[in-house]
């Protein structure tokens, strides 16, 4: 029996000091309530959209044909729409993806746009109503980028095609070999998880640091612990569907499925990167509804790298489904999104030492 008593005690030693690493209950604040007010027309709509979403991708985790439906349902969310922006396909040995340019777009100001999809779907395609409402919103070269997914790929794959992106960025615009003068790196949730991680590893690289980063709900800690996660999992329409099941196993399960799954260790700053040093970052704005399973991995973040002196911002929206900005420009909140967005960087542009406008 002691040999039984010493593998317990070893299993979960294990999983909780080495899987799970610091305990961040100490940044959690009360989940806000959730007042049952009346849903605007655009807003229905929205979320009628989302919950076709949630009917076509049913549970998880996803076999063969059913990701395939996935990912093509998200990359036919952007079919019949109207764009304004052009867009350039670019595929090389350093990087995959499109250039999205709006008229008179500035090729020496950049922003590295990094789609969300759980890691596991998702693409430039699937993400044009961002991307081509970023390219207009700021004026600047818009690089949306592919990168390798789960579970064809190693989580790890997905990280290096970032980083080797933010490399390339740097030096090469929609007009060829041109050093950037201004980099902005953002993303939404898997999408700003890598967005996060990105900054870190340029801060860590010696890079050039971008000169500032967003992320739309970010999925910042792969632990899965945080209380949102399971509290919210009723209200959030679109992460519910998927992943509400989910969390409501054990703490400790979910500490080896992510080690499984991800094949790192769930408290690798890698893919957690609220676990990681959260100092000397540039400016970040990070934008989250109050409603949503994320809500905690984007105020646990913030809260962290505030207390580490970095200028990062928290916005968060009553009742709005994740990364409602989809839905620009008919959801004015998506609208009000982007405003937010743009009053962001213009901020950080005229602050001492920054890079002005070309």
């Amino acid at each position: 029996m002691l040999w039984l008593l010493v593998t317990i005690v070893g299993f979960f030693a294990f999983s909780y000091l080495v899987l799970r690493g610091e305990d961040l209950s100490y940044l959690d604040k009360p989940l806000p309530q959730h007042p049952n007010t009346p849903e605007s027309p655009e807003l229905r709509e929205a979320l009628s959209v989302i919950r076709a979403f949630g009917a076509q991708e049913g549970g998880m985790p996803l076999g063969k044909e059913r990701l395939r439906q996935v990912r093509e349902f998200m990359d036919g969310m952007s079919a019949g729409r109207d764009f304004e922006c052009e867009f350039e396909p670019v595929s090389n040995a350093e990087v995959r993806g499109e250039w999205v340019l709006a008229k008179g777009a500035s090729s020496k100001r950049r922003i590295l746009y990094i789609h969300g999809g759980a890691f596991m779907a998702g693409s430039p395609t699937s993400h044009r109503a961002i991307t081509d409402r970023l390219a207009r919103l700021t004026g600047a070269s818009v690089f949306a980028m592919s990168y390798r997914l789960m579970p064809e790929h190693r989580r790890l794959r997905g990280i290096e095609d970032c980083r080797n992106a933010y490399r390339w960025i740097l030096e090469t615009g929609p007009e060829g070999l041109e050093n950037a003068e201004w980099l902005v790196v953002a993303g939404d949730s898997a999408g700003g998880n890598l967005t996060l991680s990105t900054l870190a590893w340029a801060r860590d690289q010696g890079l050039r640091q971008a000169d500032a980063g967003f992320a739309f709900a970010p999925a910042t800690d792969s632990v899965l612990d945080a209380p949102s996660l399971r509290a919210n999992a009723e209200t959030d329409v679109m992460l519910g569907p998927a992943f509400g099941k989910l969390v409501r196993f054990p703490k400790v399960m979910l500490l080896w499925y992510t080690w499984l799954t991800a094949r790192m260790m769930p408290s690798d700053p890698r893919i957690s990167p609220v676990r990681g040093n959260l100092q000397d970052l540039p400016p970040i704005l990070i934008q989250v509804s109050d409603s949503e399973m994320l809500l905690d991995d984007a105020r646990r973040y913030a809260a962290k790298a505030q207390a580490a002196e970095s200028p990062v911002v928290l916005q968060t929206w009553p009742t709005m489904p994740h990364v409602w900005q989809f839905f620009t420009p008919n959801l004015p909140e998506a609208e009000e999104s982007f405003s937010n967005v743009a009053e962001f960087l213009e901020t950080v542009s005229r602050e001492p030492g920054s890079e002005k406008a070309a």
